[in-house]
This record gives structure tokens, C-alpha cells and sequence, in this order.
């Protein structure tokens, strides 16, 4: 643990604004003497002590209940305290002002994003994968990604990867003791069994590779923007899917000046959906600004539903939503208000058709989420996962074909299928946190609260 790492810290430790219970968490090495220098008495490890919050004179800032864990039995590894009182924020900040006061003998400061948690990590008392779920269950906005983080900080994930891990060095380690004796090299793959050792490493990679996408899916989910000219059912769509009327639906063009987003799940998927505001040319200032907010929204997506209406065509559109949508971004044309048509031969290979006001058709455009989210029924990720994870899992995968490409070779060259076994074993590295590099530990802690 760096110089940094080893100071005391503090923080509140539960979310702004009032509340019936509030927690200030202090974190650090030998905490005794500043508990005492605090609270004028010693703290029994382990066992809850109700007592008083005093102030500089004495005065109670509040009263509650004292937690003191000692190290390494806590948290973050370290000695650990916890002043749970009440929830008013006043009372809170008055209790970390005190906390820092009484602390500045001590050398106690605040907490930085993520720092509790970071030190968890610094101190194996959890490994990354588990420190990211951790964030992860903190966040889910659904609740199957809530129960899927809570496997995840379980450590389900790193045991997978843990277990890989260790067969890819055992095969690597039989690798290297061949180098010692190259009369061996040519007999190595039957003597080890090494391609079917090899074979089995690169199917299990393969279903761990297929359950982590799908744990990204139901991380990161989707940002599906609705896009198109007023009056064709865009605020209709988005009430109609979330199920609440978030946005005022009228027959006045127009009437959307802003963005209105909401968050909905679809099979535990979480899909925000952006109502925006309806694209034509116009002099109406409020409007023409609501327009640019529809044009960025639209460069960000993941998906646009363009929507039109029975009576109208998307084509004036097309060309300049593909000009303003991002690389990523895929454009799906829907046909709204097919209660209004008279047409019963609606069809097209491109284009969905519904009703946002009868229903119709929002069951095929709710698979169709799915489907383009990359979700697939049935095979549901154990555990929540990130695209860093993917993209890990990914190099190591390849990594292991190129081993088994220099198997295959007539004059195997042992030096480099050890070296592509090496190389797999350090992307399963990086998820877990055994090769992970201090600017990556930076960038996924720094996007904690402060206090965890």
C-alpha cells in the first residue's frame, strides 16, 4: 500500500439529504488513541456502544450507536469505525467537522470516490471484479442486475476466472519444464495431453466469455433515443412503454421542447428510453434549442427509433439522422398510429408498425430491444459484468487459439506456446486485479461515492 494509502481517512457514508439513520465511516491504522481522543473512553471491538457524540466542549453533536472493528477483521482491512446517528445532513457534517478536528493529530483527512472500497482491495480483503460489483449493485436499476452484482461481490466471477487462471499456469508450467530437456519438445503435446488440455481451457474461456456478455447486457443495457418530426407519437411511445405519463401528449406540434428520459427494464435489461423533441425547421427560439438537444441526443445512442406516421414517410430524415447518429448507433424505422390506418396491407421488411395509444406491435418492438441489446432468453449471466471484462476475456481467448496454432505446427516451437499461454494468463489478470495497472484503479474507483 503506497504512503497515500496508509493515512486515516473519514467520510459520511450514507447518501445527501435526510434520512432516519446517518453514518460517518473512519478508516486507518491504530485507531485506538484517536477513538479515545474523541470520545474520552475506549471502544469494545465487535460490539455495538451506544454513547454520546460530543463537541469540542463536551456538548452532545448527537447520540447513537459506536462500531469499532480492528484490523484485519473489517472492511477495508484496516481498523475500522462507525458512528451510526441520526440522518439530518447538519448533524452529519457537524460530526465530520469534529472527526477532522480531533483527527488533524492523527493525520486524518477525507475520503477520496471509492477510497473505503480501494483500500479493500489494496489490503486482499476483496479482489476487482468483486470492488466493481460492489459499484455495480450500488447502481442497478433493475432487479435482476442487482441480484446478479450481488453474486458478482460474492466472488462467483473470480473464482471462474481464478480456476482458469490456475489450469493455464499448470499447462504452462509442464511447458517449461520441457524447455529444460528439448529431446522431449517433440513428445510434449502426447506426454501432457496438451492438446486436449488446451482444447478444454479454450471451452471453458468460450461459455465464461458468453455468460460476461451476457452480465454486460444487463449492466450497461441501452440508450434508445426517439427521434422524428412532431406529432408522430413520440411522448405516446415513451408513456407507453415505461407505463407512467412522463410526457404531455397533445395534437399541437411542438409541444416536446426538451429531452424527457426514463429508465425501463425489459427480462431484467435495463433501456433508457429519450423522448425528444419533434425535428422540422422552425423560428420558435425555445424550440430551435430543444431541436439541437434532439440532434446530441441522437449523436449518443445506441439505438434511434425513427419514428413516423401513418400518413408521413421517413424518408426527408433518413439522410440526416445517419449524418448526426454515431458509428455505434443503429436506426430502426417505426411506422406509429396504425389504429389510424385504413391501409390493412401495411408492410415492410424494414420498418415495425405499431400503436402507441392500442399497444399493437410493442411486443415485437420490445424483442426487437432485446434482440439488437444482444440479450438472449435463456441464457442469462450468473453474474454482472463490464465491457473491460469482455474485452479482457477476448485477447485471452485469442491468445489461446495462437497457442493452439503453434501446436499444430509440423516443428513445434515450445518457447512460443508457453509464451502465448503467459500472455492469456495476464489478461484474466487484469480482471481480477493481479495485473491491473494504477491509471485503471484510478479511472474505477474514482467513479465510487464518497464513503464506500
Amino acid at each position: 500500500m503506497s504512503p497515500t494509502h496508509r493515512r486515516p481517512i473519514v467520510a459520511i457514508a450514507t447518501a445527501p439529504g435526510r434520512g432516519g439513520i446517518g453514518v460517518v465511516r473512519v478508516s486507518g491504522p491504530h485507531l485506538g488513541p484517536f477513538i479515545y481522543a474523541l470520545l474520552g473512553r475506549v471502544l469494545e471491538p465487535r460490539q455495538a456502544t451506544y454513547c454520546r457524540f460530543p463537541d469540542a466542549v463536551g456538548e452532545a453533536i448527537d447520540q447513537g450507536i459506536a462500531l469499532y472493528f480492528v484490523a484485519p477483521a473489517s472492511y477495508t482491512g484496516e481498523d475500522v469505525l462507525e458512528f451510526q446517528g441520526h440522518g439530518g445532513p447538519a448533524v452529519l457534517q457537524q460530526l465530520l467537522n469534529r472527526c477532522l478536528a480531533v483527527g488533524a493529530a492523527f493525520n486524518i483527512s477525507i475520503a477520496s470516490p471509492g477510497e473505503f472500497t480501494l483500500r479493500a482491495f489494496l489490503n486482499d480483503k476483496i479482489d476487482l471484479a468483486q470492488a466493481e460489483a460492489i459499484a455495480d449493485l450500488i447502481d442497478a436499476s433493475s432487479e435482476a442486475a442487482a441480484r446478479a452484482a450481488a453474486v458478482s461481490m460474492t466472488g462467483l466471477f473470480s473464482r471462474r476466472i481464478n480456476t482458469l487462471s490456475a489450469a493455464i499456469v499448470q499447462l504452462r508450467m509442464l511447458v517449461e519444464a520441457t524447455l529444460d530437456f528439448p529431446e522431449e519438445e517433440i513428445e510434449f503435446l502426447e506426454k501432457y495431453q496438451a492438446h486436449t488440455r488446451l482444447a478444454a481451457l479454450q471451452n471453458v474461456l468460450t461459455d465464461i466469455l458468453l455468460a460476461t456478455r451476457q452480465g454486460v447486457v444487463l449492466r450497461e443495457g441501452l440508450h434508445v433515443v426517439l427521434a422524428g418530426e412532431p406529432n408522430v407519437g413520440k411522448s405516446s411511445l415513451l408513456n407507453a412503454l415505461s407505463g407512467q405519463e412522463l410526457a404531455i401528449v397533445t395534437d399541437i406540434a411542438g409541444t416536446t421542447r426538451d429531452k424527457v428520459s426514463q429508465v425501463i427494464s425489459l427480462e431484467g435489461v435495463p433501456i433508457t428510453i429519450t423522448d425528444t423533441a419533434g425535428l422540422r425547421d422552425t423560428h420558435d427560439t425555445i424550440e430551435a434549442l430543444g431541436i439541437e438537444r434532439t440532434w446530441g441526443a441522437i449523436e449518443h445512442a445506441d439505438v434511434i427509433l425513427h419514428l413516423s406516421a401513418t400518413d408521413t414517410n421517413h424518408s426527408t430524415l433518413d439522410s440526416q439522422i445517419q449524418l448526426h447518429r454515431s458509428i455505434k448507433s443503429i436506426v430502426l424505422r417505426v411506422c406509429n398510429k396504425i389504429d389510424l390506418s385504413t391501409d390493412s396491407t401495411l408492410d415492410a421488411s424494414d420498418t415495425l408498425f405499431i400503436s402507441a395509444k392500442t399497444g399493437q406491435g410493442l411486443d415485437i418492438l420490445r424483442a426487437k430491444l432485446l434482440e439488437l441489446a444482444g440479450w438472449n432468453p435463456g441464457q442469462e449471466s450468473p453474474w454482472l459484468a463490464r465491457q473491460r471484462h469482455v474485452d479482457a476475456l477476448l485477447a485471452a481467448q485469442s491468445h489461446l487459439a495462437q497457442a493452439s496454432a503453434f501446436a499444430l505446427q509440423k516443428d513445434l516451437v515450445l518457447d512460443l506456446f508457453a509464451e502465448e499461454l503467459r500472455l492469456a494468463h495476464n489478461q484474466l489478470g487484469l480482471i481480477t486485479g493481479q495485473m491491473t495497472p494504477d491509471d485503471l484503479l484510478g479511472e474505477i474507483f474514482s467513479r465510487f461515492c464518497i464513503g464506500k
